[in-house]
């Protein structure tokens, strides 16, 4: 059997137990480390390559982004400044028709520059928009269908976990990644404005009766209240890193101590709520580290087994070109965003692709744009769709009356958008790219 057959041995394997229900990296680490026996010969010589690959994965000196950015993105959460945003956005669309959808929308790209975290953003914005549409006329489909649209520029609008993630597997910069989703996260937060204006002057009746949507304008004083805080920490994380200040791990660092200043000042940070904060950041991170280290794993058993070098002369000999080969990678991408999770899907293909699309001279940082929009629009896509069942789970008691169903028809406007943006981004590579002068 040669190394090309046990790598695709590998690859079903694993396939079968994720479908199964294994843990995605459990099942990557144990395939990896069966394949590695069978090419090598021994279990011994496997086990040291593959704890080599561990020891890789988390040496990086930029893996240190991970626990600074979660930590700056719970701080956040518990700080209030989910409520502020919300405020803010309201008050600046407050005369637009929908002007509470495109508030939400603007609240949510809002609250993704300072947190990159979609599932918070989900769960936060459903507490406290969804409440407000409904209470002023908006159907509960409409509602929870543009929180769950919106959420989504949590992964694009830096600072972005999942760019992190996908600057560690590609060994990519992750300053230029942020820079990059800046482009496609504005036109992506566009896009759902327009869209939510648009609906509600053309499908009154999927968004709700909006007459008595009025919202009551915030003084001066409060407005500056709510949003020098966003503007400052924003400011201070994503414009230290584009001017050159910080490092991405040192504005992790600056935006968790600015974060805790901010909760500390606004008297919104409990010891308790500390202590959370720091339990589940540990969670999330021991979390994200294990997702790495598999995925290093993985990537050393697919290069000795040739896998990826095969598939590419396969798509060498099959003329796809790029745009083909794309086109095939984002469908097949969509088609696991279906079934699995974000980080699961980018674990499974980054290293797969990788090596394929290199020789082809395709910019890596704009592909990482195209897998995170496409990996997203997984996020809303039945039957795992995971930010509709978070958005569930956080409906109030009176928002009981709303299906997983009624979610899912909900978001699909936003996901069809979501289409649209990405199709852009492939086509016009300077969406993504123009800030980085390529």
């Amino acid at each position: 059997m040669t190394p090309f057959d046990i790598g695709l041995i590998a690859l079903g394997g694993m396939g079968a137990l994720v479908i199964l229900g294994l843990y995605v990296p459990v099942a990557l680490i144990l395939c990896s480390f069966l394949g590695m026996w069978a090419i090598k010969g021994t279990p011994i010589l496997a086990a040291s390559m593959l704890g080599l690959a561990a020891n890789d994965a988390i040496a990086s000196y930029f893996f240190g982004v991970i626990p600074l950015f979660v930590l700056m993105g719970f701080l956040v959460s518990e700080s209030g400044l989910g409520r502020d945003a919300f405020d803010v956005a309201n008050a600046l669309f407050r005369r637009v028709r929908g002007g509470l959808g495109v508030g939400t929308v603007g609240a949510n790209a809002i609250f993704a520059a300072i947190t990159g975290i979609s599932i918070a953003s989900a769960a936060i914005f459903t507490k406290i928009a969804v409440p407000q549409m409904r209470r002023h006329g908006y159907t509960g489909r409409f509602a929870v269908g543009v929180v769950a649209g919106s959420s989504v520029l949590g992964m694009l609008i830096p600072p972005s976990l999942l760019l992190i993630l996908y600057g560690l597997l590609a060994e990519q910069s992750i300053g230029d990644l942020f820079l990059a989703g800046v482009g496609p996260g504005l036109l992506l937060a566009v896009l759902f404005a327009l869209g939510v204006v648009g609906m509600a002057v053309f499908t009154p009746r999927f968004v709700g009766d909006l007459e008595e949507a009025e919202v009551e304008p915030l003084s001066r004083r409060d407005l500056l209240g709510k949003s020098l805080p966003i503007l400052g920490l924003i400011g201070v994380v994503l414009g230290g890193i584009y001017l050159g200040f910080f490092t991405p791990v040192e504005a992790g660092a600056i935006g968790a101590i600015g974060a805790l200043v901010i909760g500390s000042i606004k008297r919104t940070l409990s010891l308790g709520a500390l202590w959370r904060v720091l339990v589940e950041t540990g969670l999330v991170t021991a979390a994200v580290c294990f997702l790495i280290i598999a995925a290093q794993m993985y990537s050393r058993m697919l290069a000795f087994s040739g896998v990826p070098a095969e598939f590419g002369a396969l798509a060498a000999e099959a003329d796809l070109g790029r745009l083909g080969l794309i086109l095939l990678y984002v469908a097949i991408t969509i088609v696991l965003g279906m079934i699995l999770d974000s980080s699961s899907i980018m674990l499974i293909l980054v290293p797969l692709m990788l090596p394929i699309i290199q020789p082809m001279g395709i910019d890596l940082v704009w592909f990482g744009i195209v897998t995170v929009i496409a990996v997203e629009i997984g996020l809303l896509t039945p039957p795992f769709g995971i930010s509709v069942y978070v958005i569930k789970s956080a409906l109030a008691e009176e928002d009981s009356d709303l299906t997983l169903w009624d979610i899912f028809l909900g978001a699909a406007p936003f996901a069809l958008l979501m289409l649209a943006a990405l199709a852009l981004v492939i086509l016009v590579p300077g969406i993504s790219l123009g800030l980085l002068g390529r």
